[in-house]
């Protein structure tokens, strides 16, 4: 059979290896469940894998690799699978090593951002990409943003931030500046958080004048311009489909319009594409994604097969009889079912509370109390919310209780000022044309170039359409005679140093070579302050990650700032506080619901369970607004593995004010009989006493103190007591705090709503 230059076939079609033929004997598709065997088994043409949330998709995606490898002969280097974390990809490609060996590690295996970069950094060249391109960040953005907007004529003092949401969200939908003035009257009409159309498509066509002229690229571009080299040059495109003889793409609800042309686009020469993905967890829409991708695979391919893995590994029968319950209510979804393998019947627990403290309250009293029962650590316990906002309370409840909490989300490693500010050094001396870095770093640590002398430098520079760079070079000329001039040159010969050394030194000595170099932990000691140090530490973290990724993967410093701009941009926010080092390791996890996909936990809190929260006030504009709201609580759910806590509020503080909340119009998608309603001690409440008026979330009244069990001030209470206030009237007690002469009570008084009372001096009364 004759092969191609890369060992690809040139007719695949003929290779008896590339034809369907019966599932082989005992094998690596054995350990496989029927639904996962029938999809690891498909060999050629499209297929549409619906992977239900703990149903085992990367099992299946590992085991289709490795079976086309080891049962159907198919060479390493034809295979792709795109992820969108380089967590994932990195964990698929072990596993796939794992069961056919070290000739695992030549499948090609990337998320499409690190895919695209590999291809400009090898064929940039055709569309004027040089290969050392450097990559814009969001700060880079900012920073270019603002110049770009100071050269439009009423654009000085427009927020950059709009702009660049705009531009990010024309650039995932392949908009180039002209089809943003067509699409985006379309969509925005003439204006745009106040700023009008014909602008900002001005500045759009400036900044990417600017980004082209830096040789440079934002992160967006990274997939835009592949597009547009393989559109422009088809005989790329075709070495590169020999590369990509099967494809696995994974997560694909979650693909945008730039990411769904390029899978097209890299499949369509052999069309053995295989999608794997969820429609019910497509929560993205705000990032660009396009559910209808996903949706739409069976109209865009009809000869494409459908596998469904519905039997779920990872939640006890009732989480998932809610979930189903909850999901089944969108109608822009393809259907499915999950099946539970693991057999409990433990309820799903549900838990009206007075207000947001009492929310918070109830959870760090069932994280006692499941620790008491059962035992284990903190982490296995996340609570799951809408908004950051809603770790506040949450936090400071668990602290009182003496719990560690995790806020997981903030500034990433990579995104903080330090670490940033040594990483532009490093592009700076690799890139004399990064405009944005050789700005960034021309007063940092401050070496007295005041901002005149920086505009005099961009101003002469942008005359002579010359990069920042050269203006840098030749001061003398531009800011002579000025008490700057001498210490330009010194960053000149600095920066003059620094480029040399990146030719020669390896990564990591290299690293160490510009902290010293630079001055910058120099002076970090000199100011010898705690956020100081804080700062110092994290540079040698800094060095630290290069030296150890330098051991592991090996390359050159820009290969490490590739890996370092694709990881600030895409992977792993989710875990960003974990790398300050100062988060404990048994914690309860608080995160929203958002950054919670993809991840699992034993015992789940689901909390603001409102109308306002979810679905979010700002997303019930449409249908389709709705359903993804829909999804979310759904992909909540889902994260459980063997206990489920959901809570909402009769009232919440919003801007200051105390307003009535009522229940999630997504809990009326759940049978009463699926939910176990409890009181805030966690015991069980009467069903027989539910309020008529709401069957499906209501709260049943709660139950009275025993007679010779009336409270007395001071204690007590244990909850549910019926009381009465000589200024509120009468109501009942549902949150105890304290002990003594701190004991706090939370009560929902019939006609002032909840109020938070010290028993000592509150002079209740039994009603």
């Amino acid at each position: 059979m004759q092969l191609g230059g890369c060992g690809v076939p040139t007719d695949p079609s003929v290779d008896a290896r590339y034809t369907d033929r019966p599932m082989p004997e005992p094998g690596i598709l054995d350990v496989l469940n029927e639904e996962q065997r029938a999809a690891a088994a498909h060999l050629t043409g499209p297929a549409l894998v619906l992977a239900g949330a703990g149903s085992g998709k990367t099992r299946t995606v590992v085991h289709r690799i490795a079976h086309l490898m080891a049962e159907h002969e198919v060479y390493p280097q034809q295979i792709l699978a795109v992820t969108f974390t380089n967590k994932a990809a990195g964990e698929l490609r072990e596993r796939v090593e794992t069961l056919v060996g070290p000739t695992a590690r030549d499948v090609w295996v990337s998320t499409f951002h690190s895919a695209c970069l590999r291809i400009l950094r090898s064929y940039g060249s055709a569309i004027q990409l040089d290969p050392g391109f450097a990559i814009y960040d969001d700060g880079d953005q900012l920073d270019l943003l603002k110049e770009v907007l100071g050269t439009v004529v009423g654009m000085q003092d427009a927020n950059p931030r709009v702009l660049r949401a705009v531009i990010d969200r024309a650039k995932s939908n392949l908009w180039t500046p002209a089809l943003l003035a067509q699409e985006g009257a379309k969509r925005y009409g003439h204006a745009v958080s106040g700023v009008d159309l014909e602008q900002i498509v001005e500045v759009y066509e400036r900044y990417q004048a600017r980004l082209e002229r830096a040789n440079a690229v934002d992160f967006n571009d990274i997939l835009g311009r592949t597009v547009e080299l393989f559109t422009l040059h088809p005989e790329i495109l075709e070495r590169v489909q020999d590369r990509a003889v099967f494809v696995h793409v994974d997560e694909y609800q979650d693909t945008n319009a730039a990411q769904y042309r390029l899978t097209h686009l890299l499949s369509e020469k052999y069309r053995n594409l295989m999608v794997v993905g969820d429609p019910d967890q497509g929560i993205y829409a705000f990032r660009g994604a396009d559910i209808q991708n996903i949706l739409d695979f069976q109209r865009d391919y009809e000869d494409a097969v459908t596998f469904r893995l519905e039997s779920n590994y990872r939640s006890i029968p009732n989480v998932l009889k809610v979930a189903n319950a909850v999901i089944e209510a969108n109608t822009g979804r393809l259907p499915k079912e999950l099946r539970p393998v693991k057999e409990d019947d433990a309820p799903v627990r549900i838990y009206r509370a007075a207000d947001h403290r009492a929310e918070a309250d109830f959870v760090a009293r069932m994280v006692e109390q499941v620790l008491q029962e059962r035992g284990g650590d903190l982490n296995q316990f996340a609570v799951l919310y809408r908004t950051n906002s809603q770790s506040r309370a949450l936090e400071e409840s668990l602290r009182r209780a003496g719990l560690e909490a995790r806020i997981v989300g903030g500034v990433g490693f990579y995104e903080r000022r330090e670490v940033k500010d040594a990483l532009s050094y490093a592009r700076a001396a690799l890139n004399p044309g990064d405009d944005v870095s050789w700005r960034r770093i021309l007063n940092r640590p401050k070496r007295g170039v005041g901002k005149t002398s920086e505009e005099k430098l961009a101003g002469w520079a942008a005359r002579q359409r010359q990069p920042f760079s050269e203006a840098v070079r030749r001061a003398g000329e531009i800011v002579g005679g000025t008490a700057a001039e001498k210490r330009i040159a010194e960053f000149a010969a600095l920066m003059q140093d620094l480029s040399e050394a990146a030719d020669v030194m390896p990564a990591g000595q290299f690293v160490a070579h510009l902290l010293d170099a630079s001055g910058m932990v120099r002076a970090l000691r000199e100011e010898n302050s705690f956020e100081a140090q804080g700062r110092i530490d994290n540079l040698g973290e800094l060095a630290s990650a290069v030296e150890e990724w330098e051991s592991s993967e090996g390359g050159t410093i820009q290969a490490f700032l590739d890996e370092a701009a694709l990881m600030a941009s895409v992977d792993d926010r989710a875990v960003a506080a974990a790398n300050a080092g100062d988060v404990p390791d048994d914690a309860v996890t608080l995160m929203t619901l958002h950054n919670a996909k993809g991840l699992e936990f034993p015992v789940v809190f689901l909390v603001g369970l409102e109308e306002g929260l979810l679905p979010h006030r700002s997303s019930t504009g449409s249908l389709q607004e709705i359903e993804e709201e829909r999804r979310l609580l759904y992909v909540g759910v889902t994260r459980a593995q063997d206990a489920l806590y959901l809570v909402h509020c009769e009232s919440r503080m919003t801007f200051g004010r105390t307003e009535p909340a009522r229940p999630s119009r997504f809990l009326e998608d759940v049978p009463r009989d699926f939910l176990q309603e409890i009181d805030a001690f966690g015991s069980e409440l009467d069903r027989s006493v539910r309020t008529p008026s709401r069957p499906k979330v209501s709260w049943p009244a709660a139950r009275s103190a025993a007679a010779g069990d009336a409270p007395k001030a001071g204690g007590g209470y244990r909850g549910g007591e019926k009381v009465r206030h000589p200024k509120y009237g009468v109501g009942t007690v549902v949150g105890v705090s304290g002990e003594g002469a701190k004991m706090e009570l939370t009560v929902v008084f019939d006609g002032a709503g909840a109020k938070r009372l010290l028993a000592k001096f509150a002079n209740l009364q039994d009603a």
